[in-house]
């Protein structure tokens, strides 16, 4: 049985690491990445340095980082003594916890080397998608945590036809996160103006910006159709029943949302405060999508028929 006391602690961690994440991107798209110079963990050799916009979001950034961290840390610890005391009952969180600890460590360090030697755009990319594979594991044991509040989780069979969909639909999901991540941090959003149309043209030049804008959308297309076509699977060979049915549906609704909001995206371009709040909303949409894919893929792997073990 997990107390509420730990299921507060990992939701804690939880919405710290969305913090962490969503303050990465602040970062980035108010372009305060060198808001403290060349220093790390000080800010330009000062603990509280002098006040400009670039450097209190980079340090405010890096402070909500590390509270985070002891936070991630206190989680593991308290998760890897409940598994000492029961090894069958906590391996699974034992997982999540050590992963998001793990995750958690990388990112700050990537963090750390991006302030100390400044990073190309596709390391940089990268570096949001460490951060999105944190918050995936302290989410996953928070749905942990509410799934066993009264006991060992109930489980059920998951055809083994779902698997293999649905891990292809989370590398390719990746991939588009990432193309996202590489357009922020290349400054090439205004590759396409107009939306659905790029530019006026339905299949626009695809080179530079525009080319980059352009793949995303029709990858982010294409990962809308993954979805649906993933979901009416699992509805089809689970009956309709509970189970992963019901996440697939939210992550169905999520990637339209997702969509809808590329197009805001689009819209508000050249308004900067409406901007950085849609992008911070598109990001938002596509770390909780993600988190959800990552539930999927999991139990249709620990559940799925004939595993043994």
């Amino acid at each position: 049985m997990v107390t509420g006391r730990f299921r507060a602690l990992a939701l804690a961690a939880c919405i710290g690491m969305l913090l962490v994440l969503l303050g990465g991107a602040l970062v980035t798209n108010t372009d305060s990445g060198r808001g403290c110079g060349d220093d790390w963990p000080l800010c330009h050799g000062k603990f509280i340095p002098a006040y400009t916009i670039e450097s209190m979001i980079e340090y405010s950034h890096r402070l909500v980082t590390g509270f985070e961290g002891l936070l991630v840390l206190a989680t593991a610890v308290a998760m890897f003594r409940k598994f000492r005391q029961n090894r069958k009952s906590y391996k699974e969180p034992l997982f999540y916890a050590g992963g998001a600890l793990l995750f958690t460590i990388i990112q700050a360090l990537m963090g750390a080397a991006a302030v100390m030697w400044p990073q190309s755009p596709p390391i940089m990319a990268i570096h949001f998608g460490i951060s999105l594979i944190a918050f995936a594991a302290t989410l996953l044991l928070v749905i942990w945590t509410f799934r066993a509040k009264d006991g060992p989780p109930v489980e059920f069979k998951v055809p083994r036809s779902i698997f293999p969909r649905v891990l292809l639909t989370a590398i390719f999901c990746y991939v588009v996160v990432y193309l996202g991540a590489f357009i922020r941090h290349t400054e090439s959003g205004g590759g396409c103006l107009g939306w659905p149309l790029c530019n006026g043209e339905v299949i626009p030049e695809i080179s530079g910006a525009t080319g980059a804008v352009f793949i995303h959308r029709v990858a982010a297309l294409l990962l809308g159709i993954s979805l649906a076509g993933l979901y009416l699977h699992i509805r089809k060979v689970s009956h309709g029943g509970a189970g992963l049915t019901k996440p697939a549906a939210w992550t169905l609704g999520l990637v339209i949302t997702q969509i809808f909001s590329g197009a805001l995206l689009t819209v508000t371009i050249t308004n900067s405060e409406w901007f950085l709040f849609t992008n911070l909303l598109h990001n938002l949409i596509v770390t909780g999508l993600f988190g959800l894919l990552m539930d999927i893929l999991i139990r249709s792997w620990r559940l799925r028929e004939g595993r043994k073990g």
